[in-house]
């Protein structure tokens, strides 16, 4: 597979990943940061998979069901044709809580003639770190390993379980089932019973498209984007995770692979932002609420990144054994990034409170204790903006002055101020703005760079970095201020490659970086857009949405050569840059519609 041709399905409390031949490569269970029962995306050997094998005139096509997070995957000789349509189960259950068990179903639906095919049912559990073993028992397939610690994969089947152990030819002439479960099930599922919570599952999910507006244009891309996002927030605590996978590559061959199954503070916060702007305001007040437990004491004990059960120690190490996505070595587990100090994250954060408490200031439970981490974020902020960091890119070497950190501790004051003024609390509203002047001033005289004619990377840089174009967005700059409009252009001829967007091109710790950062390219259309280039912008638009797989997921980076996806995958942060683009362009064009009917 020379792409990420995968499918994601999930429940928010784990995820799978599906390729387009309809091979299950990837889950972890029972949740989203726990062991791989299937890694065959990080070892083709040694992984395990679950795979659907047909002869080779079957021809495959895969789509999602509309509107839903379930994939059907066709395949059909012409003649002979059935559908696997796989999803994880969730739905309500009559006691108002979700069903969302750690289960994958793979429901087979007959279509016509007498299809024929086999499975390779290969699990193995652990990360695949010892032997795993399959007996058939009476009413399941058990997988069994003892090597890290004892651990079990339950199988269910309407099929006849030695068959699909032996991966024997499977006549279909009526509807079928395979349920693969990490708990032993008190009832033994039928047919009727899968087929039932296909449905149950289908609704909840068109259900909860309808809750989510319809733009004018590029409606489907932000519906599966918006779909998307939602199968990577973990109901249990409100966290948000940055991808669904571990150590896929930002270039194929090199070092930089890293475990995204986490809670970083700033992506969790620019995802419920954009979640919240579609009208979901349950995942924005869990996620609100699991802020508020990581901080008890009103101290600054806060991190950058956290486990999606607010674990604090995220250690690093790596799982030799795999040989990696295409040999791209090491296969990373946890992540040493959660030590780092990045200052961008309070305003990053105080932005997501100070907009939940407008669009919600009606149904917001905890604004006292909202308040309170306000005041404390700026206490935190007033303490050490002036110090250096690791930046938004999370560099491991020297801490610098970045620029994009410093501009998130103005956001910080700056949402701090308007909060106070929400609450009537005009004392700090005067002592805060001093703050927030003072900082603006610093980055004005020490981010700009004259020769340049742009913002750079770091003070007294003269590297440019895609994260200043954010400026903008959180309100530190007019769009059409010169200063800005130079910043873009200066970035569009620095950074852009074929349209496509470095994050830098300067020199880090891995050497010099070789692929473009999706959210980069994003970041700069929107910024194209906003400075009044909007025909150049949505070009720009139009051709990115391209280069995502056939079914319109990105992950973390693109090759800029052969345009295939390269990263962790699916990215939230992707997802959510190309959810504000196009939501730019609808109301444009909703705006356009408007003034045409009017004159």
């Amino acid at each position: 597979m020379d792409n990420l041709n995968y499918g994601i399905i999930g429940n928010c409390r784990s995820a799978a990943l599906i390729s387009d031949t309809g091979s299950l490569d990837w889950c972890c269970l029972p949740q989203f940061d726990s062991t791989s029962v299937f890694a065959k995306l990080l070892d083709e050997k040694k992984g395990g998979s679950f795979e659907i094998i047909t002869k080779h005139n079957y021809e495959i096509h895969q789509k999602y069901h509309r509107n839903t997070a379930i994939l059907i995957t066709r395949y059909s000789d012409g003649e002979n044709t059935f559908e696997v349509h796989d999803f994880m189960p969730r739905y309500h259950k009559p006691n108002g809580k979700y069903n969302a068990p750690p289960e994958i179903v793979r429901y087979i639906k007959y279509v016509s003639g007498k299809p024929r095919f086999s499975v390779l049912y290969d699990p193995k559990l652990e990360y695949a770190l010892g032997q795993t073993s399959n007996h058939v028992k009476r009413d399941f397939i058990v997988s069994l390993t003892h090597k890290q610690k004892f651990d079990t994969l339950f199988m269910y089947t309407s099929f006849n379980k030695q068959t699909v152990l032996k991966g024997e030819e499977i006549i279909l002439e009526e509807d079928g089932y395979f349920s693969i479960c990490y708990n032993e099930k008190i009832l033994k599922p039928t047919t009727e019973k899968i087929s039932l919570e296909l449905e149950r599952t289908k609704i909840y999910w068109l259900d909860w498209v309808d809750r989510t507006p319809n733009y004018k244009q590029f409606n489907s891309e932000i519906m599966r984007s918006a779909i998307t996002l939602k199968l990577l927030t973990y109901d249990k605590t409100g966290a948000v995770l940055a991808a669904a996978t571990t150590s896929l590559p930002e270039t194929i061959g090199e070092v930089r692979n890293w475990d995204y199954r986490f809670c970083w503070i700033r992506d969790a916060s620019m995802v419920i932002k954009v979640v919240s702007e579609l009208g979901h305001k349950n995942s924005a007040k869990r996620y609100l609420q699991f802020i508020i437990d990581l901080m008890p004491d009103k101290d600054e004990k806060l991190q950058i990144m956290y486990g999606i059960n607010k674990e604090k120690t995220l250690t690093e190490k790596t799982l030799d054994h795999l040989e990696g996505y295409r040999g791209s070595q090491p296969v990373r587990v946890g992540n040493a990034a959660y030590k780092q100090r990045q200052n961008d994250i309070y305003g990053i954060l105080m932005d997501v409170i100070y907009e939940q408490l407008v669009k919600f200031s009606n149904d917001i439970e905890n604004g006292e204790e909202l308040w309170s981490i306000t005041k404390g974020i700026v206490w935190i902020v007033e303490k050490h903006w002036k110090e250096p960091d690791k930046g938004i890119w999370e560099f491991r070497g020297e801490d610098q002055h970045f620029t994009f950190s410093k501009m998130l501790c103005w956001v910080a004051i700056d949402r701090a101020i308007k909060v106070a003024r929400m609450f009537g609390k005009s004392r700090k509203i005067e002592k805060w703005t001093i703050l927030e002047q003072a900082i603006k001033k610093d980055i004005h005289e020490n981010a700009w760079n004259p020769e340049k004619n742009a913002f750079v990377q770091s003070y007294g840089s003269r590297h440019l970095d895609a994260s200043v174009l954010l400026m903008e967005s959180y309100g530190f700059i007019h769009a059409k201020d010169p200063k800005f409009v130079s910043t873009v252009h200066a970035i569009e001829e620095e950074l852009s490659n074929d349209g496509l967007l470095y994050r830098y091109k300067n020199e880090d710790d891995f050497g010099l970086p070789s692929s473009s950062f999706t959210i980069c390219t994003f970041w700069f259309i929107n910024s194209l857009f906003k400075i009044g280039e909007e025909e150049k912008a949505l070009a720009h638009f139009e051709r990115l949405l391209g280069y995502s797989n056939h079914l319109g997921l990105f992950s973390e980076d693109i090759d800029f050569k052969t345009k295939r996806l390269l990263g962790n995958f699916p990215q939230a942060y992707s997802h959510l840059a190309l959810i504000e683009c196009a939501i730019n362009f609808s109301r444009k064009k909703s705006e356009e519609r408007i003034l045409e009917s009017i004159s």
